[in-house]
């Protein structure tokens, strides 16, 4: 398995094409193309306003927040995000992130790999 330090902004940030996102951001820190089999760590940013889509999926996922402020939307509920907080979203829960803060929201979202219907997820690969 190959060995990976770089700063992130070395690493390409791509915008969120998805229905429904709006001045969204990812960039794939870590992913199938640095030799995991386990795991992906994805950085988003959300401009003022922006938005990741909303939606579901098969997997779980966990989120750290490094700075701005903003609403994580779970199930028809809002919950204040800002710098510090962890967010873990259980499999196949509705589920969307929204900037509310007037400068970026940023943060790490870890995904795990399981199953051959994660094989395309990235668009490194």
């Amino acid at each position: 398995m190959p060995f990976k330090a770089t700063h992130y902004e070395n690493i390409s940030e791509k915008a969120v094409e998805e229905e429904g996102a709006v001045g969204a951001r990812i960039r794939w820190l870590i992913s199938r193309i640095d030799g995991t089999d386990n795991f992906a760590l994805r950085m988003f940013t959300l401009d003022p306003g922006g938005q990741t889509p909303q939606h579901k999926h098969p997997w779980e996922h966990g989120v750290f927040v490094l700075e701005g402020e903003g609403i994580v939307w779970f199930e028809g509920e809002e919950h204040r995000i800002a710098p510090g907080y962890v967010v873990f979203i259980p499999p196949n829960k509705e589920h969307y992130f929204k900037n509310t803060g007037k400068l970026l929201l940023r943060f790490l979202c870890i995904i795990p790999f399981i199953g051959p219907e994660r094989k395309s997820l990235s668009a490194e690969e």
